[in-house]
């Protein structure tokens, strides 16, 4: 008998024993040394000339998420600088050109980014683009948040800490090549325009950032914004009081920049001119007019539009939206926000990365606050005002999922002046002879 109990009682300290080593094993400490040198071996097959190899660790890498992203960046920091190829890698891991002054990770499937936001808590910023983000060549807008918000420390950790990010094609963005005959090309992009939705975690939109914004800016609307996305995401699923939620929060938005236009136009001696209302529904809006919705936008493409479009520069108006200030008055009011617009290291170095050794970095820089800082005040008196104002009166409150979609393309059709019902965006004119058979 004694025997026996010596035994039961070695097999109870062996038992005990196993239970507490299975323990440390499977706790998220032991758990994530373990995948170390996984992560570790991934990042050196990412970096591979193998293109087999490097494609397979660049997918395995994407499902660490942001730790994949960290975890390459830290190995390679001080080659990604003068390093293509290196960079090129880690845009494939991130889903973005650029990645390196940013080290965001973006999720392009929806389904997936509305699992990590219920995981998490954090609300959805959904970019939608033409072309795509990846791309050097995706619209001009998208490719001035890789420069002025993305690598903007401040943007950078904002985004990283309390968005899940996402990214979607509106469609693919035009581009136009100009052949110099000697062996030199010129190709860049013409018209599109994008947009930043936040979304709770079922999807559903919140609000939308339309167009380009000073970082300073975007920060305030993301947070103001972000707010609202955590209420309603805390509602447990009280679809009534997530539409007096939101419409609360879209009239007093709205009240503000009503508040805040009068008073501009105060400081400017300007006529007072309603914030609203805003009539953009010409579905055979032009490229050029489209062209003309951003400042930033319209010095990159306008030149290149006047040549291929056949419309004359000079009879070209400005679009509806606008009208009710003239472009030298949108000029001025912008700089009553000048001061409030710069660029921080991390985008003056993208910027540099990206000009030619004979540009004058100060001059371009200064060229393109300036544009910022118009394209914030015109995004933020036209475009957002007049999304506030269809959350405020009831519209985009619904449930499903579907409703994502009709506000995009409402903005895309009636804001943007790109509507789906026009494939060519504009930049054919049927009432044009160009001695070349039709397109199809």
């Amino acid at each position: 008998m004694l025997v026996k109990t010596t035994l039961a009682n070695s097999c109870f300290t062996l038992l005990s024993l196993g239970a507490i080593a299975f323990s440390a094993i499977s706790s998220p400490q032991a758990a994530r040394a373990s995948e170390q040198p996984s992560l570790d071996s991934l990042v050196q097959q990412a970096a591979s000339k193998d293109q087999v190899t490097s494609q397979q660790a660049i997918a395995r890498l994407r499902e660490f998420k942001n730790e994949g992203v960290d975890a390459f960046w830290k190995a390679y920091q001080k080659d990604l600088p003068n390093n293509p190829q290196l960079r090129a890698t880690l845009d494939a891991i991130c889903q973005q050109k650029d990645c390196d002054a940013s080290k965001l990770y973006w999720y392009k499937d929806l389904e997936a980014a509305k699992t990590a936001s219920k995981e998490t808590g954090k609300p959805i910023l959904s970019l939608r683009l033409l072309g795509n983000l990846n791309d050097e060549l995706s619209c001009a807008n998208s490719r001035f948040f890789r420069t002025a918000l993305y690598p903007n420390a401040a943007v950078s950790q904002l985004l990283r800490d309390r968005f899940i990010l996402h990214w979607q094609s509106e469609r693919p963005v035009p581009k136009v090549t100009i052949d110099f005959g000697d062996g030199r090309k010129l190709e860049q992009t013409l018209t599109g325009n994008s947009i930043h939705y936040v979304l709770d975690s079922e999807g559903r939109p919140v609000d939308a950032i339309p167009g380009l914004y000073s970082p300073q800016a975007f920060i305030e609307n993301l947070k103001d914004a972000e707010r609202v996305a955590n209420s309603v995401n805390n509602l447990n699923g009280d679809l009534s009081l997530r539409r007096e939620v939101l419409v609360k929060y879209h009239r007093d938005r709205y009240a503000k920049l009503e508040k805040n236009w009068r008073s501009d136009l105060t400081r400017l001696r300007l006529p007072p001119q309603p914030l609203l209302p805003l009539a953009v529904t010409d579905p055979k809006a032009s490229a050029m007019l489209a062209s003309r919705l951003t400042v930033g936008k319209m010095m990159v493409e306008l030149p290149t539009l006047s040549r291929t479009t056949g419309e004359p520069l000079a009879e070209v108006t400005p679009p509806s939206p606008f009208a009710k200030l003239s472009d030298v008055n949108w000029a001025r009011l912008a700089r009553l926000y000048q001061n409030r617009v710069y660029l921080d290291q991390g985008s003056l170095n993208v910027m540099q990365r990206k000009l030619s050794p004979s540009a004058s970095m100060s001059t371009v820089v200064n060229s393109f606050e300036r544009a910022i800082t118009q394209d914030t005040v015109r995004n933020e008196y036209v475009f957002h005002a007049q999304i506030h104002n269809w959350f405020a009166n009831g519209e985009f409150l619904n449930s499903d999922t579907a409703t994502l979609t009709a506000l995009n393309r409402r903005v895309y059709d009636e804001l943007f002046l790109t509507p789906a019902s026009d494939p060519w965006l504009g930049l054919v004119n049927e009432n044009v002879y160009t001695g070349l058979s039709k397109v199809n």
